[in-house]
């Protein structure tokens, strides 16, 4: 199988965010906020975003709808993680994480009436089992659940929308501009919201800033960041409806095995069914021929 570029790129962001999803929670729980987290991230964006403007020699486009646009993917992006924040806060997380995790169907929809973006029956099969496999990947038991007020579903789906717009926003400009541009303005709105997860960050518990605090963090979160790169450029060559089904049914895929070989612990059987799907699609989308 000759492998595409599009494809290329999507495996080394599954491959990336997978290790990062089964090391992030490592920090968190040796008592660094996932909030303080978020602005270590906001900063790892900034060494891959130098590598990405010296590979097109610093022509940075600058033009208002180049601005607009990177802008726009950066605020939904960033922005959504820190309502995720505000939903887990209010909400419980086994209800919340299926919910935003179908936010390639957003995608799938967007890029299918407004870019046009079609596919043989084959790849429709696997973008259906893809998306059917992201809600059973993101399985939690309820026993983990916390405040249940009604509140949490408004910011649990403005995550769900803000995300799936982002990938399709993301891909529709790859259409006039640079990825390497695409991603400096993610990086810039990241930072620029970094006071927000501030504000959202409980300082009446203690905060860990040893190690394996925000050192710690910084390292696993540049997976994520690297990732993100990786993610542009899928996009600037790969179809959105491919993509971004992909890219969110593998990654969680890669952080089970992880996970499972670091804690020992069986996944749910419908976790199981969430894999098995998830490879099946991944068979048939990664055969695309178009």
């Amino acid at each position: 199988m000759k492998l595409r570029p599009w494809l290329i790129y999507a495996i080394i962001t599954t491959i990336f965010w997978g290790i990062w999803g089964s090391l992030i929670e490592i920090p968190e729980k040796a008592g660094f906020p996932a909030t303080l987290g978020y602005i270590v991230w906001a900063f790892t964006m900034i060494p891959p975003m130098f590598v990405a403007l010296k590979i097109i020699n610093w022509k940075l486009e600058y033009d208002k709808k180049s601005i607009f646009l990177g802008s726009l993917i950066g605020l939904t992006g960033a922005g959504g993680q820190l309502i995720l924040f505000i939903a887990l806060k209010t909400g419980p997380a086994y209800l919340v994480f299926p919910i935003i995790s179908l936010s390639p169907v957003i995608t799938v929809l967007l890029s299918y009436v407004f870019l046009k973006e079609r596919a043989n029956l084959r790849i429709w099969i696997g973008i259906i089992l893809a998306l059917i496999s992201i809600p059973l990947l993101s399985y939690q038991s309820s026993v983990d659940s916390n405040s249940t007020h009604g509140i949490w579903i408004v910011f649990a789906l403005l995550v769900f929308f803000a995300w799936g717009f982002q990938a399709y926003t993301m891909r529709f400009a790859n259409q006039t501009m640079k990825a390497e541009s695409i991603f400096f303005y993610m990086t810039i709105t990241a930072i620029l919201l970094s006071p927000l997860a501030l504000l959202l960050t409980d300082f009446s518990k203690p905060i860990n800033f040893g190690f394996n605090g925000p050192i710690l963090t910084a390292l696993i979160q540049t997976l994520n960041s690297v990732g993100a790169l990786m993610l542009v450029y899928a996009f600037r060559y790969g179809k959105a409806i491919i993509v971004s089904p992909l890219t969110n049914a593998v990654a969680p895929i890669i952080t089970v095995i992880i996970s499972l070989s670091i804690y020992k612990v069986i996944p749910h059987i419908i976790i199981i069914i969430g894999m098995t799907l998830a490879l099946i699609a991944v068979f048939l989308m990664a055969l695309e021929n178009e």
